[in-house]
């Protein structure tokens, strides 16, 4: 099954780029102040960052509608912040407050927003993938035109869950994109250490699934895989897998030396890769200014530094929320 790449080169207009550097920021913002938070002792548990990933979820959110799902694994908070969830309400939910997406009790790896079709953070490598066919398999029901985005790693794809959801996906022509993001390590193993296969999406020719790869550090690039992909689900085809090639930054959890790669390597793609740093040149070469673009980050610490006192000011969950969400009595 060949790959389907565009040979032409992806633009976007100034008002898009912008779009794309401000959502953009604001995810590695953020991160970035989770960070910090992480370090003061005041986020518990575990804590991944989505650091370098943000053109991934930035320039697929851009094909999506009303009534769309998403769901992810534990590396989570870029797909929140960039389905419009907002920044108070996930810090906090870092913090384990109750002003959070779940009321402090879900941490970083497991808030939801029913309200934004944002069905999780998901803590368990792959579990996530079945869940997202179903999803589909509701709008597939109902017979809307509706489509989930179900992310997952190179890792998870190798999980033995996700091959079973590919069959069974395309045995029901169900509208799921599968998003692979491959930041070329599982924890610490190495994607060349952990398969034999030249590559991930191409394993869904097994189904007759189509797919493709996508430069991941792209966010145009992304953004017009994730449009083709769209269309295809949208038609009534069935699944589509999106191989997108990305790279974290930090390590696999905070707690996570990073030992396994090189400084420089890390060095290297921040310096001629970076997604952010792309769109940042772009928008200087359609006479974007140096200070437009500097307002733009103040703007967004802003935000974030907010987002940061509003968790702190956040009251812990009360006791009695030890059994709420458990039970329901008939």
């Amino acid at each position: 099954m060949a790959t389907r790449r565009s040979s032409k080169k992806p633009t976007a207009s100034k008002d898009e780029l912008l779009k794309y550097y401000k959502d953009m920021l604001m995810i590695r913002r953020f991160e970035e102040k989770a960070g910090q938070l992480y370090g003061m002792g005041l986020i518990g548990g575990f804590c991944h960052l989505y650091i370098g990933q943000e053109a991934v979820v930035v320039g697929l959110e851009a094909n999506t509608k009303e009534g769309d799902k998403r769901i992810t694994t534990y590396r989570d908070h870029g797909h929140m912040l960039a389905c419009g969830m907002d920044a108070n309400g996930v810090m906090a939910e870092l913090t384990g407050r109750e002003g959070g997406y779940s009321r402090g009790k879900g941490g970083s790896m497991h808030m939801f927003s029913k309200e934004k079709d944002f069905y999780g953070g998901h803590g368990i490598v792959g579990a996530n993938v079945p869940l997202g066919a179903g999803l589909a398999f509701s709008d597939k029901y109902k017979g809307n035109d509706n489509i989930t985005f179900t992310y997952f790693g190179d890792g998870a794809a190798n999980q033995g869950q996700v091959y079973e959801t590919y069959n069974m996906a395309m045995i029901w022509e169900l509208p799921v994109i599968f998003v692979i993001e491959n930041n070329r390590y599982a924890m610490g193993t190495s994607v060349q250490r952990a398969t034999k296969s030249p590559s991930l999406w191409e394993r869904g020719a097994a189904y007759g699934i189509p797919g493709e790869e996508v430069d991941g550090m792209d966010v145009l690039a992304v953004r017009d895989a994730g449009a083709r992909a769209a269309k295809h689900c949208r038609a009534g085809k069935g699944p589509y897998i999106l191989e997108v090639m990305t790279y974290r930054y930090r390590g696999h959890s905070m707690s996570d030396p990073a030992k396994y790669r090189t400084r420089d390597e890390v060095q290297k793609m921040r310096e001629e890769r970076d997604a952010i740093e792309q769109v940042r040149q772009r928008l200087l070469d359609a006479k974007a200014t140096e200070d437009e673009l500097k307002a733009i980050d103040k703007e967004i610490k802003a935000v974030v530094n907010a987002s940061a006192d509003f968790a702190k000011e956040s009251p812990e969950p009360a006791l009695s929320e030890l059994w709420t969400d458990i039970v329901i009595e008939a």
